[in-house]
C-alpha cells in the first residue's frame, strides 16, 4: 500500500493498490493511476486518472450510469457488483468491493494517514463552516491551509475532503456533520483528527435524536481519540454543563468562556464608536481583540477561531492584526442575469480548485446557452507549484467545454501558454474592466469566480442586467432537500412529475426547469403550450405535459414535442383529426379522468367511446391520471379514497380494451405525505418542491426581500401616503421601501394591517400601499437607508402573509411577477 506514487499535490494510486487497502478485486487494467474521485456522473472533474464510484442511495444507483460515465472517456470505476455491460468497455479498471461507500471510507482513511500535518475536526449544531473558513482567512498567512470545500460535512463530503490532503499542507480544517446516531464513529474513524473542536448544540438536524444530550454524545465521537479538545465551557446542554460529558474523553481540555473562568477567559466591552472590544485573559496575561464583527454568533466563532490559533501557536498581536482583515464568509453560488442575453454565475468570494469544480458544474446546468466562458483570478493554497495547479485547471476547463477563458492575476497570466490561443489575461481587475468589451458575454453563461483581494465583485456589478434593490431569492439546497424527502417516502420505482406552471410557482421557468433536469426528473408539467415552448427554446429537453390546450395549439405542441393533456371528447377527436393530417402516429398524450373534482376530465360514461379511440393508434397514452379534490384535508380523506378508487374502477376499463399498460398518477404534494400507499407508477409535485406542504419537513426556499430607499421624520397631524389614510399622531419615523403592489404586495396589507420584518424587528405598514412603493412606521427602531427589510421569508413566512389576505400560499408566491428580479442560490 505504502508504494502509492507519492507526490505534492494529493492523492495518486493505481488499481491495484486500491483494490488492497478496499479489499477488492480487479477486472482489467491494474495498473491505471487514479488521482481524482467522481461520484456524480453529471459533474465529472474530467477524465484523466478519474474514477467513478458507483453509490448506491435510496433512490438511485450509480451503477446505472458507469456506460455513460465510460462513454464520456472515464476507465476507472468503483463497483459493488460485477457490472454486466462490461463487453465493448475496452481498457476499462473496475475495483469490485461489498460497498462502495464503505471502501470510499477506507480509501479516504488510508490516505489520510500519510497527512504529517495539523488536522483539525470542528463538528457542533451551527457555526462549523464560518469557524472553518475564518480560520482559513486567518491561518493562511502564516501556513498552507487546505480545508473542506463549503459545506462537505457528510458521510460523502467528508472521505471527498480528506481525499484532497497532501503533504504540501501544514494544516487541514475538516468539517463534520451528522444526522444520524452511529454516523460520528464512521467519520472519526478515516478523519482521526489531532485536535477537535466543538461549536455548540442546537436545534439543526435534531429529527433522529431522542435529545441535545443524545445529540451531543453522538458528536462527542469525534473526539475520542483527539490530543486536544476546544470547546466553551459555559455551554449548557439539557440544563447541564458541557463538561460533564467530556469526562470519557482523554483529549487535553482546552476550555473557554466569555464572563467565566476557564483556559481562556474573554469579556467584552463597547468602544466609543458604536463597536466592541474582546478581552482575552490567558496564562496571566491579557490582550485586547478588536472585533469586525459584534453579533453574538460572530463573537462566539471568532472565539473559537481565536483559541485556536493561540494554541496552533500564533502570537496574539499577529492574530489581532489579521482579525481586522476578516471578511464575511459567503458559501453561496448566486445565479444571476446578466447584459447582452447573458447568465452570470456569481462565485467571488474564493478561488480554489475544489470550488472551481463545484462552481463549475453549476455553470454546465445552464443549457439554455450553449456557449460557456470562465472569469477566474488566482488560484490560491493549491499545494500544487504554478505550471502543474495551471495546468489541471485548463484540462478542467477544457474537460467542461468552456469556450472562453480570462485569467486575472499574476501567477494565471504567467501560465497563459497552458490555456488555448484565444483565452485572455490581465494582471489585475481594474485592468480588466478598463479593457473588456462587454458585448463579448452576449448570450453566454458566464462563471466569475475570484478571491477576495481580487474584488470580483465589481465585475458582477458591471455584467449583471439590472442591480436591483427588491430580489426574490430562491434557495437551490432547500428545493433539493424538499426534492430528497418527497423521494423518500416514494418507492425508488416511481416516477415524479413536478409542476413548474405561474413560473415554477413564482420561483422562476427556465431556471427551476434547468435545476430539475439536472435532478434527473422525469416529468415537466406547464399550464400553456407557451410556458413549454419557452422551456424548450431555453434547451430543456425532459417531456412535458401541457395541461390547458384547446384546438389551435396542437400543431405547436407538436412541433416542440409536447405532450397534451386530454380531457374532453372534442379535444381528442381534434387532435386524433390533426395527427392524421399530418401524418403522424403514435403522438403521446396524457388522458385526464374526473373522479369529483368536476372542472376537467372525461367521465365513467365516457370510457367505453374513449377506449375505443386510443386503439386507432394516432395517439399513445403516456398517463392516465385523475385531480384530488382535498388531499390536503383530513375531513375529506374518505371521499380522497372514493376517487381514487373511481379513477382505478375507470383506468381499468380502458386498460382492458386497449390492452397498454400506461402510467397513473394520482398524487400531488399534499397526497404524497398522506397517502403514499396510492403512488401508483408516477407522483405530481407541485407547491411542496417551493417548501409548502402539510408536515414540517419542507423548507421554503424564497425569500423576498428589499431595502430601504429613504427615512423622514414626520410631525403629529401631518399623513403618509395617497388619500392622507396613514395619519399621524406622535413624531414618527417613516421609512420608504421601493417595492408595491405592482411587485405582488397587496394593498390590503397597508395602513398598519400588515408589518415586515427590519433589524430583528417587526414595523407596520402605515398608509396605502402604493404601486411601486411602500411606507413602514419605524419610530424606535434603529435604521438607516439600505437596511434589508424582509418582506416573505424565515421571519416573515408566506403562509402569514396568505392568513392576512384570507387566501392561500398560492395565491401570493404566483403574484410576485417577472419584473421582481431573482436571484439562485447554493449553498
Amino acid at each position: 500500500i505504502r508504494e502509492r506514487v507519492s507526490d505534492m499535490t494529493g492523492a495518486h494510486y493505481s488499481m491495484k493498490q486500491i483494490a488492497e487497502i478496499t479489499g477488492g478485486s480487479i477486472t482489467g487494467d491494474s495498473q491505471h493511476m487514479v488521482r481524482h474521485l467522481a461520484t456524480d456522473s453529471r459533474a465529472l472533474p474530467g477524465v484523466e486518472n478519474v474514477m467513478f464510484l458507483a453509490i448506491r442511495g435510496d433512490h438511485h444507483d450509480g451503477n446505472d450510469y458507469i456506460g455513460a460515465v465510460y462513454a464520456r472517456g472515464v476507465r476507472c470505476f468503483l463497483t459493488d457488483r460485477v457490472y454486466s455491460g462490461t463487453a465493448g468497455m475496452e481498457g476499462a479498471s473496475f475495483c469490485i468491493v461489498e460497498d462502495t461507500m464503505k471502501a470510499l471510507h477506507c480509501l479516504a482513511g488510508e490516505h489520510r494517514s500519510t497527512f504529517p500535518g495539523t488536522l483539525l475536526a470542528i463538528t457542533g449544531s451551527n457555526g462549523k463552516t464560518i469557524i472553518k473558513e475564518w480560520i482559513y482567512q486567518l491561518l493562511q498567512h502564516e501556513a498552507s491551509v487546505i480545508r473542506s470545500p463549503r459545506s462537505y460535512n457528510s458521510q460523502l463530503g467528508v472521505p471527498l475532503s480528506l481525499w484532497q490532503l497532501s503533504a504540501a499542507y501544514d494544516v487541514a480544517v475538516i468539517e463534520a456533520g451528522i444526522s444520524l446516531p452511529g454516523e460520528m464513529e464512521k467519520l472519526e474513524q478515516i478523519i482521526a483528527p489531532g485536535t477537535g473542536l466543538l461549536t455548540n448544540i442546537g436545534t439543526a438536524h435534531s429529527e433522529n435524536f431522542t435529545s441535545d444530550s443524545h445529540k451531543l454524545r453522538e458528536k462527542l465521537h469525534l473526539f475520542r481519540h483527539c490530543k486536544k479538545l476546544i470547546y466553551r465551557s459555559d455551554l449548557r446542554v439539557d440544563g447541564r454543563p458541557v463538561e460533564n460529558f467530556l469526562h470519557e474523553l482523554s483529549a487535553e481540555k482546552v476550555s473557554w468562556s466569555l464572563g467565566g473562568k476557564a483556559r481562556y477567559s474573554f469579556s467584552l466591552s463597547d468602544t466609543a464608536v458604536g463597536g466592541k472590544d474582546l478581552l482575552m485573559e490567558h496564562n496571566e496575561h491579557q490582550f485586547v481583540f478588536k472585533l469586525p464583527f459584534i453579533d453574538d454568533a460572530s463573537v462566539e466563532n471568532i472565539i473559537h477561531a481565536i483559541v485556536f490559533l493561540s494554541e496552533y501557536g500564533m502570537p496574539y498581536q499577529r492574530t489581532g492584526r489579521l482579525l481586522c482583515r476578516l471578511e464575511p464568509v459567503e458559501m453561496r453560488l448566486e445565479t444571476l442575469k446578466g447584459i447582452h442575453g447573458s447568465t452570470l454565475v456569481n462565485d467571488v468570494y474564493n478561488s480554489d480548485l475544489a470550488g472551481l469544480r463545484v462552481a463549475l458544474d453549476v455553470l454546465m446546468q445552464q443549457v439554455r446557452h450553449p456557449d460557456k466562458m470562465v472569469i477566474l483570478s488566482d488560484v490560491f493554497q493549491s499545494g500544487m507549484n504554478d505550471e502543474a495547479l495551471y495546468a489541471e485547471v485548463a484540462a478542467l476547463l477544457d474537460f467542461k467545454g468552456v469556450g472562453k477563458i480570462i485569467g486575472i492575476g499574476t501567477g494565471i497570466s504567467g501560465q497563459k501558454a497552458l490555456f488555448p490561443s484565444g483565452a485572455q489575461f490581465f494582471p489585475d481587475t481594474e485592468t480588466f474592466l478598463k479593457a473588456f468589451d462587454t458585448r463579448e458575454i452576449e448570450n453566454f453563461a458566464v462563471l466569475i469566480k475570484g478571491a477576495r483581494k481580487f474584488h470580483f465583485e465589481q465585475i458582477t456589478r458591471k455584467l449583471q442586467l439590472q442591480v436591483h434593490k427588491t430580489v426574490l431569492e430562491i434557495n437551490i439546497n432547500e428545493m433539493i432537500r424538499n426534492l430528497n424527502y418527497f423521494r423518500s417516502l416514494l418507492q425508488p420505482s416511481t416516477k415524479i412529475m413536478v409542476m413548474v406552471k405561474a413560473l415554477s410557482y413564482g420561483a422562476g421557468g427556465h431556471e427551476i426547469a434547468e435545476f430539475l433536469q439536472h435532478e434527473q426528473i422525469d416529468y415537466l408539467a406547464v399550464a400553456f403550450p407557451d410556458e413549454g415552448i419557452r422551456l424548450r427554446r431555453s434547451g430543456v429537453q425532459l417531456p412535458v405535459m401541457v395541461m390547458n390546450t384547446d384546438t389551435g395549439d396542437y400543431r405547436k405542441l407538436i412541433e416542440h414535442n409536447l405532450e397534451p393533456e386530454i380531457f374532453s371528447r372534442e379535444g381528442l377527436v381534434r387532435f386524433i383529426s390533426e395527427c392524421r393530417y399530418l401524418g403522424l402516429s403514435g403522438q403521446p398524450v396524457h388522458i385526464k379522468l374526473d373522479t369529483g373534482m368536476h372542472r376537467l376530465g372525461f367521465e365513467k360514461g365516457d370510457m367505453e367511446w374513449l377506449a375505443q379511440q386510443l386503439i386507432a393508434g394516432e395517439v399513445k397514452v403516456k398517463s392516465l391520471f385523475t385531480h384530488l379534490a382535498g388531499s390536503d384535508d383530513p375531513g375529506l380523506d374518505s371521499f380522497t379514497r372514493e376517487q381514487v378508487e373511481e379513477f382505478r374502477e375507470m383506468a381499468a376499463k380502458i386498460k382492458k380494451v386497449t390492452g397498454k399498460q400506461p402510467v397513473m398518477h394520482v398524487l400531488n404534494s399534499s397526497g404524497i405525505e398522506r397517502f403514499p400507499e396510492f403512488q401508483m407508477d408516477m407522483v405530481r409535485i407541485g407547491i411542496g418542491l417551493y417548501g409548502q406542504g402539510v408536515k414540517r419537513e419542507l423548507e421554503p426556499v424564497s425569500t423576498f426581500k428589499t431595502v430601504i430607499s429613504q427615512i423622514r421624520e414626520v410631525e403629529p397631524g401631518e399623513s403618509v401616503g395617497y388619500g392622507r389614510s396613514g395619519k399621524v399622531t406622535q413624531r414618527s419615523m417613516i421609512a420608504t421601501i421601493p417595492v408595491g403592489y405592482a411587485d405582488g404586495i397587496s394593498r390590503h396589507l397597508g395602513n398598519g394591517r400588515y408589518s415586515f420584518y427590519l433589524n430583528e424587528n417587526y414595523v407596520p405598514t402605515i398608509g396605502n400601499i402604493c404601486m411601486d412603493m411602500t411606507m413602514l412606521d419605524i419610530t424606535g427602531i434603529e435604521a438607516a437607508i439600505g437596511d434589508q427589510v424582509e418582506l416573505i421569508g424565515r421571519n416573515c413566512p408566506v403562509t402569514r402573509m396568505a392568513d392576512q389576505l384570507n387566501t392561500i400560499v398560492y395565491e401570493i408566491l404566483t403574484s410576485i411577477p417577472e419584473r421582481v428580479k431573482r436571484v439562485y442560490i447554493r449553498e
